[in-house]
């Protein structure tokens, strides 16, 4: 029996209309159909256009039945020249895994002029943004770009109940701040906020079920549907100071992207406030909560996300990563101007 929708906007072969967005991080192509269920894979490459895909994947999905003759297992990788060369005569990639696989394969596609389908198993929200960073098998960050083609998503959650509970939690966290910083973002929206509200609920309710029960396959549904609103939303929005903030610091040491949004939203969210006060008290409404930055702590918490030091950041960088954070996209995007300085003294109150 086909897999049942978990929610208002999460499957069946509906095309969703993507806007871009203000090149805050987000963006997405014009159309992108989202499925449920591994099983609607092929018959979504066919409504693609796909015949031929080229698969980018981990040895780890190795044992998937997946429609791919040719594959690329090396992930993270910075050979973006070298792997499309090796996609030549496939029509289109096929990316399985979490946000590694999924940004490798939209480097590939901007080489490349493929269009991607993605079938995500972490909750990073990859699939829903054209932007990417290449990174190194050490993880470290080697440049990145914007304009992949995304044409599809399937969404399974058996491929997520494997899922170790840092990678959990952190790729959650991940989502809950693409739903809060489309809130307040320059490239907010009505469709993204009612998207991000969705998702925040969504991710508050289930996550601590997943972090709990690991193998829960009703709560992984539920995040996972949470996800997909978070990412959707991040598409037609953007990114902020906090993902800015993160992505500085993981850029550099090849820290989990996920852990250190946990970390950095909270001291966002504090930053923010006086300019953003209306939405961010909608983002606590949507956390059942009457301190959003207390429960994001303690959502980051089930996961052993406290302090950037815990993470092995060291504390003679805070000041370079902070002039790092303040020329990313999601920085300028914020609604309150953030210099190196203030960005700096976030960093070491989550130090």
């Amino acid at each position: 029996m086909p897999f049942k929708r978990p929610c208002r906007h999460a499957g069946a072969a509906a095309k969703r209309r993507l806007q871009c967005s203000n090149g805050s991080g987000g963006g997405g192509d014009a159309g992108v159909i989202v499925r449920w269920g591994l099983r609607e894979l092929p018959q979504l490459l066919g409504d693609v256009g796909i015949e031929r895909p080229f698969l980018i994947a981990s040895e780890r999905w190795s044992a998937l039945d997946l429609p791919a003759a040719r594959r690329w297992s090396d992930v993270p990788s910075d050979q973006i020249d070298e792997i499309a060369s090796a996609a030549s005569g496939a029509d289109g990639l096929l990316a399985v895994g979490g946000g590694s696989a999924i940004d490798l394969a939209k480097a590939v596609s901007t080489a490349t002029r493929l269009p991607v389908v993605s079938v995500p198993t972490t909750y990073s929200g990859a699939e829903w943004a054209s932007s990417f960073g290449i990174r190194d098998p050490r993880r470290r960050m080697q440049g990145g770009g914007v304009g992949a083609s995304l044409a599809g998503i399937v969404y399974d959650p058996e491929l997520t109940l494997t899922l170790p509970l840092e990678e959990s939690v952190g790729t959650a966290m991940n989502a809950l701040a693409h739903c809060a910083e489309a809130l307040y973002v320059k490239g907010r929206n009505p469709e993204a906020d009612a998207l991000a509200l969705e998702g925040a609920r969504t991710i508050n309710e289930a996550l601590p079920r997943v972090a709990a029960f690991l193998m829960d396959r009703k709560a992984r549904t539920r995040l996972l549907a949470g996800a997909d609103a978070a990412g959707h939303a991040l598409a037609l929005a953007g990114l902020g100071l906090g993902h800015a903030m993160a992505q500085a610091i993981g850029g550099r040491y090849g820290l989990p992207h996920g852990a250190l949004n946990a970390i950095c939203l909270p001291a966002a969210l504090r930053f923010n406030e006086p300019v953003a006060g209306a939405e961010i008290a909608r983002l606590a409404a949507a956390l059942k909560t009457d301190d959003p930055v207390a429960r994001v702590q303690e959502l980051a918490r089930l996961g052993g996300f406290e302090r950037l030091r815990d993470l092995g950041v060291p504390a003679e960088d805070l000041s370079a990563l902070a002039e790092a954070a303040a020329v990313r996209a999601g920085a300028r995007a914020n609604p309150r101007p953030a210099t190196p300085a203030e960005i700096e003294g976030l960093l070491r109150r989550i130090f």
